[in-house]
């Protein structure tokens, strides 16, 4: 059997990119000196009139995308998710976010499976921190097939747009002749009826792996992907935890404010379940390579299979 292929979602994004600045030529990109790690290189080498790179200065490249915005343009604002939304985050918060400008930030290296970078480079607060912006939407893609679909959407959408991508390559298993991505709505890959599992980005394909294991003890599991953290798929939430009675959260970032937040948000309120979220458990990350660190810090599919039978009892 052929090894599954394997892509970035940070080169999704630059891909994509390039492929919309074919036909809009009112699309821009900034970089903050981080062309080729968040691979907006190609775009740059394909457009070099609209890249833009602002130096080691995200605070203000954030700034001269809100400039750029007022002029009619789409600016893409483009570096790791620990500088875009920890670094930047007054910026995004009065000069995008306040506003309502139609920018869009494009954090990659989002996460533990940074890796070698260690902790002051592993951002699993930046959902979190988003979040809590009113009106910014929040996606997160899955795979390299959601990951150009979602720039895609976020370009057509008028407002500001917070896109996640990772350094480390995922398995692609949406298949691009079918799958349609809407924001915000969820996509049920998995019926079940003993547990949900509700994920998000690298954690999604690692999730129905998980249900997989679980299937071989007998436990029937619902895999949701959540690809858009806000506006969330309400009603996708309680329908599945009305069926099962019990969820999961499962995402590559701080337990604390998250998708498991979110998840809890809508449920608490409107139908209370009981919910076990796994992820960073208010821990930092530490150095080492993505695939040790997941292992570790049980985002894999072992992990969450572990945490689901013990969370079943």
């Amino acid at each position: 059997m052929s090894e599954v292929k394997k892509i970035a979602t940070r080169a999704s994004y630059g891909n994509a990119l390039v492929e919309l600045g074919k036909d809009h030529e009112d699309l821009v990109v900034l970089t903050a000196d981080l062309a080729a790690a968040t691979k907006t290189g190609v775009f740059q080498k394909a457009f070099p009139d609209r890249h833009i790179n602002c130096g080691i200065a995200e605070c203000n490249m954030t700034d001269i995308a809100a400039g750029l915005s007022l002029t009619g343009k789409v600016p893409f604002c483009s570096s790791f998710a620990m500088f875009s939304a920890g670094r930047a985050f007054e910026q995004v918060r009065n000069s995008i976010g306040y506003p309502h400008l139609n920018v869009k930030i494009g954090a990659t290296h989002a996460g533990i499976s940074v890796g070698e970078d260690g902790a002051s480079h592993q951002c699993n607060e930046d959902i979190a921190l988003m979040r809590t912006i009113p009106g910014m939407t929040i996606i997160s893609p899955a795979d390299d097939v959601e990951a150009r679909a979602a720039v895609k959407a976020a370009y057509e959408y008028v407002g500001p747009v917070y896109l996640r991508f990772g350094r480390a390559g995922v398995p692609v298993f949406n298949d691009e002749a079918t799958y349609h991505f809407e924001m915000g709505k969820g996509i049920v890959l998995k019926e079940g009826k003993d547990v949900t599992i509700i994920a998000t980005g690298l954690t999604v394909p690692e999730s129905m792996e998980a249900a997989k294991l679980l299937a071989a003890d007998g436990i029937d599991a619902e895999v949701i992907n959540i690809h858009t953290i806000k506006p969330i798929d309400e009603e996708l939430i309680i329908a599945s935890a009305m069926k099962t009675g019990k969820v999961v959260t499962a995402e590559e970032h701080s337990v604390i404010g998250g998708l498991g937040s979110a998840v809890c948000d809508v449920l608490s309120e409107k139908q209370p379940t009981l919910v076990k979220k796994i992820g960073m458990q208010d821990v930092f990350g530490e150095s080492g390579s993505a695939s040790a660190l997941i292992h570790k810090y049980e985002l894999d599919a072992e992990g969450i299979y572990k945490q689901v039978k013990e969370f079943l009892g």
